[in-house]
Parts: C-alpha cells; sequence; structure tokens
C-alpha cells in the first residue's frame, strides 16, 4: 500500500520585515525620517506599509511586495539624506522610483536657478524633449502633471542660452464659475489671478529681483490671449496656458501669430473646459486640425505623471472612473437620444 505523500503548504507570503539602515548616521536618519516621523508616515501612506523605527532598525509590516518596494525606497532615501529632505522631496522622490525607467534616455538639462529640477516622469522627460526639438509643442492632461511649470522652465532655459530674446505668457481670461466684473481694479488688475501660476512659476525659476528687471526691460510679458490679436512674435518663446478656454479662432490666431526664432507650447486639459455650453474648445479642434502637420509635437500626460500631493492622482483616478461608469449607464445613453 502507497501512503500519499502530502505536499507541504506553500510558505505564506512574508508581512514583517527587518531592515538595518547602514552605516549608522544619526544626522542622516533624522533627515530621512521627518519631524515626528513625518516622511516615514509618507512611505508609509504612498505603499499601503506600516513602519516601526528603533534607532537605525526599521520593522515593516504589509504585503510582502509592498515592503519589497518600501524597502527599496528607504534605503534610496538614506542615501540622498546627507541634507534635510522634506515632505516635498519625499513624495516627489516616491513619485520617481515608480515612474524610473532606465531603459529611457537621460533627461534634459535646463538652465535654471532650480538646479535640481528635470523631469520626475518619463513622460515629463519626453515632453521636455519635445519642446527642446519642436517649433510648437502641445502638452495636454490633468492638473499637476507639470504641463506649465516644465513649459516656463523651458523658456527660462531657452533665454538664459540667448535662443530668445524674450519670453511670453498667455492665457484666455475665461471664468471657472465666476465673472471678472466681481473682481475689484481696471483690466490688468482683473486678469492677475488668472495669469497667477505663471508669475509663481517665474519667481520659483528666475528669482523675484530678476523677473521683475526682467518685466521693465520687457523682456518677460504676460497679457491675456485677446491682447495677442494683430501682433507677430519674432525670437520669442510664447505660452498658452489654459488652452482648453480658448475657441477655435482664437487658438488660430494664436498660432499664427509666431514668426520667424520663435518657440510655441500650448497647454491645457480638455477634461477641465470652462467655456459656456454649446461653444466647442479651440484646443481640441487643433488637435484633431493639427494632428498630421509636420513640426508639431504632442504630449498627452496621464494620472501616472501627476507631480503632487499623492491624493491628486487618486481624485484625478476616482473622477475618471465616475465619468466612465457615468458614459456607460443606460440613463446617460438615453439621454443623450432626442
Amino acid at each position: 500500500m502507497v501512503t500519499p505523500v502530502s505536499k507541504p503548504a506553500p510558505a505564506s507570503r512574508p508581512r514583517r520585515l527587518e531592515l538595518q539602515l547602514a552605516p549608522p548616521d544619526n544626522a542622516r536618519l533624522a533627515n530621512l525620517c521627518g519631524a515626528l516621523d513625518e516622511n516615514l508616515r509618507q512611505i508609509e501612506a504612498a505603499y499601503d506599509v506600516a513602519i516601526a523605527r528603533r534607532g537605525e532598525l526599521l520593522t515593516l509590516h504589509g504585503e510582502s511586495a509592498q515592503i519589497n518596494i518600501a524597502r527599496n525606497a528607504l534605503q534610496a532615501f538614506y542615501r540622498r539624506a546627507d541634507q534635510h529632505l522634506t515632505v516635498e522631496d519625499i513624495q516627489l522622490g516616491l513619485i520617481e522610483f515608480a515612474k524610473r525607467d532606465d531603459t529611457s534616455p537621460a533627461a534634459p538639462t535646463l538652465l535654471t536657478r532650480r538646479s535640481d529640477l528635470h523631469g520626475r516622469t518619463p513622460r515629463q522627460n519626453e515632453y521636455l524633449r519635445a519642446i527642446q526639438s519642436h517649433d510648437i509643442t502641445f502638452g495636454l492632461g490633468p492638473a499637476g502633471t507639470g504641463k506649465t511649470y516644465l513649459a516656463v522652465a523651458c523658456a527660462v532655459d531657452a533665454f538664459e542660452r540667448e535662443q530668445v530674446q524674450r519670453i511670453i505668457l498667455t492665457r484666455p481670461a475665461v471664468e471657472a464659475g465666476e465673472r471678472l466684473g466681481f473682481l475689484p481694479g481696471d483690466l490688468a488688475q482683473k486678469v492677475d489671478p488668472y495669469l497667477r501660476p505663471l508669475y509663481d512659476a517665474l519667481y520659483d525659476l528666475m528669482g523675484f529681483e530678476r523677473v521683475a528687471k526682467m518685466f521693465e526691460r520687457q523682456c518677460i510679458e504676460i497679457a491675456p490671449l485677446a491682447f495677442m490679436r494683430g501682433r507677430t512674435l519674432s525670437n520669442a518663446f510664447i505660452i498658452l496656458d489654459e488652452a482648453q478656454n480658448t475657441t477655435p479662432e482664437q487658438m488660430k490666431m494664436f498660432l499664427t501669430r509666431i514668426g520667424i526664432g520663435s518657440r510655441a507650447v500650448v497647454t491645457g486639459d480638455l477634461t477641465q473646459i470652462d467655456l459656456p455650453r454649446g461653444h466647442k474648445s479651440g484646443l481640441l479642434d487643433a488637435v484633431k486640425t493639427l494632428g498630421e502637420v509636420r513640426g508639431i509635437a504632442y504630449t498627452h500626460f496621464t494620472k501616472e505623471d501627476v507631480v503632487r500631493h499623492p491624493l491628486v492622482a487618486r481624485i484625478v483616478d476616482a473622477y475618471e472612473r465616475a465619468a466612465e461608469k457615468r458614459d456607460a449607464s443606460p440613463d446617460s445613453t438615453s439621454q443623450a437620444q432626442p
């Protein structure tokens, strides 16, 4: 009689891992953990693990795969911890680790005040290369993907390298639920809040005093899109932000302003169109109309490229899933039919 041999039960996945940080360094450990272990909490939330610390010994609890990823991230941050690590450094680092692709070309180098500035995801690096090698580039995608900031960084880089003589930043003054007439001041003061993100990017990349001097010398110009009509913009780096709120006529007008020696970047999010009902987006029309035109580059960002608080990517994902359910529901189909 043959006695059946029972197969051993498969080993359960480890759910606990101890990590000894080396070489021991109290200052480096403090930089890694942050105040009240705030940085560790960011890593816990990102990878859905629990981290307990006792000196240089960290104990990780969670799913096996997530524990391994968290361990690699902790080791990488510990190597960087020769200087203070902020929550922002941790969050940006987590995005880099998630999107790292060693087969991609090296990230383009930009000449700005921010020596550490570079693309955080492969698609951001693709966007930077497209801007540097094309006269017109479209950057499309959700909020937080760096469309505007990286475009401004490329403009500053081109100016610093004397590839252009001035930087022109513009956007349509379309309200998102409010009316310009409700705001105090003259026209320039009314449109200023709409241009604030562009100011903030310039101040971060060049410094407040340098930007103020360039405004005085008219090397930087920020204006509503309506002010572009009738002009020819030569030897300039031009950025049209929030382009989803242009009309087809405005988009055509803008694209035909570009002169010799100029470069243009158009950014927008087709899911956040604030035009009145029944008005077609100039950005959507341009993408369809100019898709086959040589010399124009397109970069389509997704929620995977969001470089803000980790919750932003989850919020974008939740809205996308809700939209898909709404489009697929029988009620939405019946409402769409006359």
